[in-house]
């Protein structure tokens, strides 16, 4: 069953079948939908970049790693976050993990009220994330709508120039500056300077 892409999923991947069962079963408790694997490389393959998710990662797996599953993950457009679980001789390789980006690791046996509390705060930093990118993405197609003059104009509005400086930097009349500074505040959907410095900074 596929879990609609705005819907939280919690991807398990685990060598150890008791183990996986045993967080699908307290993880669907919770209401959460899973999707288990028990190595690396089947999670790759029924891995969806969409879908609003966070990774449970254990660390030691025949073949792939899952040290070598996050640096795979990193260098992928889009990464959900990692929860890695360890066994107590791991906590280094752990500790590693996180400093790569992880969200954070626990460490078997574990509370399942604290992991559900992981899985909730790894969850929440994916939808921030990916609110983030949005964001980003909108931005960057506005700013693709804006020709080089418009752009040109526009990077010296927020350097805080003034338009007859930006006419003598740009070797055109005032009015045509005004002008596209009027065109770039349309298309680009603010209505002050203030509004346009915080559109670009997003934008980066």
């Amino acid at each position: 069953m596929t879990t609609a892409l705005d819907e939280p999923l919690v991807y398990v991947v685990d060598d150890d079948e008791a183990f996986r069962d045993s967080l699908t079963w307290l993880l669907d408790s919770a209401g959460l939908g899973v999707q288990a694997f028990d190595s690396a490389q089947r999670f790759l393959g029924g891995f969806r970049p969409q879908q609003h998710a966070c990774l449970v990662l254990d660390i030691r797996m025949p073949g792939m790693t899952g040290l070598e599953l996050q640096e795979e993950l990193n260098r992928r457009p889009y990464s959900p976050p990692i929860i890695f679980v360890t066994g107590h001789g791991d906590v280094p390789m752990a500790v590693t993990a996180v400093k790569r980006g992880a969200v954070d690791f626990v460490e078997k046996p574990f509370s399942d009220e604290a992991f559900l509390e992981l899985v909730q705060k790894a969850l929440r930093l994916d939808a921030e994330l990916r609110s983030r990118s949005a964001v980003k993405l909108s931005v960057v197609t506005r700013l693709a709508t804006l020709t080089p003059r418009e752009r040109e104009v526009m990077e010296r509005v927020i350097a805080g120039k003034l338009n007859k400086v930006i006419a003598d930097d740009l070797a055109i009349s005032i009015k045509t500056v005004e002008a596209h500074r009027a065109r770039v505040m349309e298309k680009l959907g603010v209505s002050s300077v203030a509004e346009l410095v915080q559109l670009s900074l997003s934008g980066q």
